[in-house]
């Protein structure tokens, strides 16, 4: 939450611009009055763009972003480093180099290099080369730590841009506005405010203004980084799969019932239920009276199952009928021609034997012939 006032913004001077032959036309929204040839910045419009400003930084930085602090002109650079730092975030204070957000893998590289060289300067590499080398080195890591030093925790883009003096960020702006970074600026009488997506009017030539509207900034940092803090402690405390529900998280009458609630109150529920297991078997056995209508139907019904078992059982006998008829009809036609294969053989048979006896017969005749005509012939002779 902004803690500023506009009593804090007078104090220290915020509403100061600088002389009227010297404003910008484009922030003439932004002007309250002139006096004295300068021109009166508007501190309502200041206090709601940095209530605004604050309120994107929180959310920002609680989803997991982060800002990077510019401020490279002699009265920002102490209270940008400064705030950066406490709120740990990514900053320069320094020259701007030319593709610090466009050409980011480049810069990425340099910042490697750095940590590559303090390496060896820490293990006493160094030592090893001579006196103009190491110096050329020991020159080298001061001039990359002034200029990346700020930003060599960052490991990508950033997601805003909070700068101090748009006339001295230019570049940086316009770089922003190619990544389509939103970018959060303090911007003066004298500037054009058509590249920034957040104007914050101030004077930012006094260290005083400067630092009250940065450290406000800063707040808004640290805010989204407890934000953070309390979202990962809560994405930590997930309640395990299958762990059950304490009982009194749970009211009766959504686990039994407005129904079996009243009938636990009346005793009714407890008379119907069996005490013990025994009665609850004995009761399982005991057969319920019926009365004489009740008798009536129940023999309707048994008279009703024996017919229809009668029923069953002529439709059983006649369906075997069926099935044995055409097998008896199958076995006498079987006999019958079984019978016909079995009447030539007999006969042949019974024709065999006729034949023998009227061959030997005929073998007798002959031969009582012979005997005759051998008799006859012996007289003939004598």
């Amino acid at each position: 939450m902004v803690a500023v006032s506009m009593k804090d913004l007078l104090e220290t001077g915020v509403h100061f611009g600088h002389r009227t032959r010297k404003w910008n036309p484009r922030m003439r929204p932004f002007i309250f009055t002139e006096r004295n040839n300068i021109h009166i910045i508007d501190l309502q419009q200041t206090l709601d763009s940095l209530i605004e400003a604050c309120a994107l930084i929180r959310d920002t930085v609680a989803g997991g972003g982060n800002i990077l602090f510019l401020g490279t002109k002699r009265q920002a650079q102490e209270t940008i480093e400064l705030e950066a730092r406490r709120c740990g975030m990514p900053y320069v204070n320094m020259r701007w180099l030319g593709g610090t957000l466009t050409n980011w893998q480049t810069i990425r590289s340099r910042i490697d290099e750095l940590t590559e060289l303090e390496r060896r300067k820490d293990e006493g590499e160094l030592d090893l080369l001579t006196k103009k080398e190491a110096l050329t080195v020991t020159r080298r890591i001061d001039k990359l730590e002034e200029r990346l030093g700020g930003i060599r925790e960052m490991k990508t883009v950033p997601d805003l841009l909070y700068a101090v003096d748009v006339r001295r960020a230019e570049t940086a702006i316009h770089e922003a506005n190619l990544l389509n970074i939103p970018v959060i600026a303090l911007v003066d009488t004298n500037c054009d405010p058509s590249g920034v997506d957040y104007v914050i009017p101030s004077n930012d030539d006094a260290i005083r203004a400067i630092k009250l509207l940065t450290s406000t900034i800063a707040d808004a940092a640290l805010e989204g980084m407890e934000l953070r803090k309390d979202s990962d402690v809560e994405d930590e405390q997930i309640v395990p799969k299958g762990q059950e529900l304490a009982a009194s998280d749970i009211s009766d009458e959504e686990l039994l019932g407005e129904a079996t609630l009243a009938k636990l109150q009346t005793g009714d529920f407890d008379e119907k239920l069996p005490a013990t297991e025994d009665e609850a078997k004995t009761e399982e056995v005991v057969v319920e009276t019926s009365t004489p209508a009740d008798d009536e139907d129940q023999a309707g019904a048994e008279a009703a199952d024996i017919v229809a078992e009668d029923d069953s059982a002529v439709d059983a006998v006649e369906a075997a009928a069926e099935v044995e008829e055409p097998q008896a009809v199958a076995e006498e036609d079987a006999e019958a021609e079984e019978a016909e294969d079995a009447a030539p053989e007999e006969e042949a048979e019974e024709a065999a034997p006729e034949g023998g006896a009227e061959a030997e017969q005929s073998s007798e005749a002959g031969e009582q012939g012979k005997q005759e005509e051998e008799e006859n012939s012996k007289p003939e002779d004598e």
